[in-house]
């Protein structure tokens, strides 16, 4: 059985992902703690839940979800997972960050790349892994089908998409994502979004506006 926690850090917001299991193996998806106090928070409850991280994963490359790659990389001996097509959006998270009036290391360690099709495996949990471009360009989910969830990075939000108004963004390309990968699971999934509160496939069928 999968634990799913979160985490809001930096001025954008950004939901950092943490995924557990009962034996306290741990997964940490698009880290986003930027300020130390931001740090301290999530080193303390790895500590309090008596986690071992043994991932470090990300969904996409912008800023928000990167600001903490390289210090959860130092403080964990983990490397990076992430799709092919976001090893230059990764490159150019810095400048982003100063454009942004954020500045901050980029992680430069060694990268393993994601391949779609393909599962990451918690113990006996599995995290399938789904091609889901058009936010940014290797944009990447995570479904769980035991648990019916979906780790969706800023593909997919409570009624709203991701913008696709960035380098490498591609609206259409976005919505084909959704309809044709996130809109085919079950309407019970759950989505874990990047930004704000989570929302299930069923009700954005329904109710999100752009789709």
């Amino acid at each position: 059985m999968i634990k799913v926690h979160h985490f809001t850090f930096n001025p954008l917001q950004e939901n950092t992902w943490l995924i557990s299991n009962e034996k306290g193996d741990a997964l940490i998806i698009d880290p986003g703690c930027y300020f130390t106090a931001e740090e301290k928070t999530l080193k303390e409850y790895i500590e309090q839940q008596r986690l071992t991280l043994v991932q470090l994963i990300n969904t996409h490359c912008h800023l928000d979800h990167v600001f903490g790659n390289k210090w959860v990389a130092a403080t964990y001996k983990l490397e990076l997972y992430l799709h092919r097509e976001e090893e230059a959006v990764l490159g150019w998270a810095p400048a982003s960050g100063v454009a942004w009036g954020m500045g901050f290391d980029n992680y430069d360690g060694p990268l393993h790349f994601l391949k779609p099709g393909e599962t990451i495996y918690l113990g006996d949990d599995a995290l399938h892994i789904i091609f889901t471009p058009g936010h940014s360009p290797g944009s990447v989910s995570f479904y769980c089908a035991k648990q019916q969830f979906i780790i969706s990075g800023d593909v997919l939000f409570r009624e709203s998409i991701g913008r696709s108004d960035l380098p490498g963004g591609n609206h259409e390309q976005l919505v084909k994502s959704i309809r044709e990968q996130l809109f085919v699971l079950p309407d019970e999934t759950v989505v874990y979004p990047g930004h704000g509160p989570s929302t299930t496939i069923g009700y954005e069928k329904k109710h999100n506006p752009y789709l």
